[in-house]
């Protein structure tokens, strides 16, 4: 009952005109930017996070909402009409959205994208009502080794579910934290990989590392692989569902937030992972077995749903815990700090007109991003005809003014071409960007957890799993890593068993 009478006073925020205004201003940006090839949301909000500093932090934070949900579909609208992904989660919507387009469904394809993201967005919201209360509550209790307990399971569980290889994901990851370590030590005021530069005391911006290896990394990366493309956008329509089309979509629209928002409320959930799982249950359940690969309506509905869903999931870890589960997260994290906001157990007590109005504002955003949306298909389409060099130019000349916006120093343009640079090299050899964002965000978190857990008992290790939350976490550290072990072990196990019973067979006959 506390949670619904919050709830309908975080409505009182966002209905406001102007945070309103802030909301559809988003939700058309974050479409925006989200539609071209190559910028996901992570990107949508990073290059935007220095226009909004001059507004206030709940107006700012519900723009972020607006965008963060606009980019995504986005995302997927790009994926649908021209194969090209405008960022991971919308992988799994060219496998069917783009054939349908082809095939000129286009329309349809959209619209199951817009109304799956509407249902998964509305759904998750609604979880997240429910249960983020209750993970703050219950996390007021956690201590010190409980959080760096917390922290390791992100930084292994991101290692381990993102990119060709975990060493990569590990290597990635150590990028990270090398990066966070920059600055004085919180504890000791020792300098750390300052170089003697006083201005690099205060450490590195987060949204400049943000920016450099996610926009300024993009963009080296595609001018190094430009190519001209001599195909033309595919003519989108009305967008509209028919009454067999409904049919085959309620059904996946309600699965995927079922099979996203856990995803997303985990450690390096995420978007990528449920929609590939929410792909494969609709392909199993479905009667139109023969239509996927050439496109089959429920392979959109049902992975769009699961991936808005992910994004409130993602939200629950990081006002509850501070604690990022995805790139986008990781960015908003840091606008929080830029607002001198620390998000975790005392969040809804301390801002609950900021929290509850930003979580009012996702259900008003999702209401926005299908009335914008809907009508606006044959315009998104018309922004992919933009070059791709004149695009990117854009992205480097934005980013390298939200990059010196931050701090104002000309240091900080310096920085983000070598975060560019280092994010280039990590696309060339095949490194998550994920997981260094992560590095840099927890890093210095997790080392104070550390130290304050080490410091309460007296040095000794023992103090990191003295109590039985810590333990639970480790354990489940232990199988995320020994999993592949396990596997192959079970793999070879079998195969053993099979080549006994096939030489007995033999030796019988």
């Amino acid at each position: 009952m506390d949670s619904l009478n919050s709830l309908i006073d975080g409505f009182g925020t966002a209905l406001t005109p102007m945070n309103l205004l802030w909301a559809a201003i988003g939700v058309l940006l974050g479409t925006a930017i989200g539609v071209l090839p190559g910028i996901g949301p992570a990107m949508a909000v990073a290059l935007l996070l220095p226009v909004t500093y001059g507004l206030d932090p709940t107006g700012a934070f519900i723009m972020f909402a607006g965008i963060y949900y606009g980019a995504m579909f986005g995302g997927s609208t790009t994926s649908i009409l021209l194969n090209t992904p405008g960022e991971s989660a919308a992988v799994v919507a060219a496998i069917e959205g783009n054939p349908m387009a082809k095939a000129g469904r286009g329309a349809q394809a959209l619209a199951a994208a817009a109304i799956g993201h509407f249902a998964g967005g509305m759904i998750g919201t609604i979880l997240l009502v429910v249960l983020a209360p209750t993970v703050a509550s219950l996390a007021i209790g956690i201590g010190a080794p409980d959080y760096f307990a917390i922290m390791v399971l992100a930084f292994i569980a991101v290692t381990s579910v993102l990119g060709a290889s975990r060493i990569r994901g590990i290597a990635s990851l150590l990028i990270g934290l090398t990066i966070g370590l920059v600055g004085l030590d919180q504890m000791t005021g020792q300098q750390r990989l300052t170089f003697g530069s006083l201005q690099l005391a205060d450490g590195v911006d987060v949204v400049i590392v943000a920016v450099g290896l996610f926009a300024i990394g993009e963009a080296l990366w595609v001018a190094a692989h430009l190519r001209r493309s001599t195909g033309k956008p595919i003519p989108v329509g009305r967008p509209w569902l028919g009454r067999a089309d409904l049919k085959r979509t309620w059904k996946p629209w309600l699965r995927g937030p079922a099979i996203g928002f856990p995803f997303g409320a985990i450690p390096a959930g995420g978007a990528e992972i449920p929609t590939f799982l929410s792909y494969v249950t609709e392909k199993r359940l479905s009667k139109h077995r023969d239509q996927f690969g050439k496109g089959a309506i429920e392979g959109v509905a049902g992975p769009e749903a699961a991936a808005s869903a992910s994004a409130a999931g993602t939200l629950v870890s990081m006002l509850t815990l501070g604690l990022p589960t995805t790139a986008v997260a990781a960015v908003m994290l840091a606008a929080f700090q830029q607002y001198g906001i620390q998000p975790g157990p005392l969040l809804f007590e301390r801002e609950p007109e900021l929290v509850w109005g930003l979580i009012a504002s996702l259900f008003v955003g999702m209401v926005l991003l299908l009335a914008l949306n809907l009508p606006l298909a044959p315009v998104w389409a018309k922004l992919l005809r933009i070059p791709r060099p004149y695009l990117y130019a854009g992205i480097l000349f934005f980013a390298a003014v939200g990059a010196y916006a931050v701090g104002g120093e000309s240091l900080d343009l310096v920085i983000l071409l070598v975060i560019g640079l280092i994010g280039f090299g990590m696309r060339r050899y095949g490194l998550p960007v994920l997981p260094a964002v992560i590095g840099v965000i927890l890093g210095p978190a997790a080392e104070q957890q550390l130290r304050r857990a080490l410091q309460i008992s007296d040095g000794s290790v023992t103090g990191l799993v003295n109590t039985p939350f810590s333990v639970t976490v480790y354990v489940i550290v232990v199988l995320i890593v020994a999993w592949p072990l396990i596997g192959r072990l079970i793999a070879r196990l079998r195969g053993d068993r099979k080549t006994a019973e096939k030489s007995r067979t033999v030796g019988g006959g």
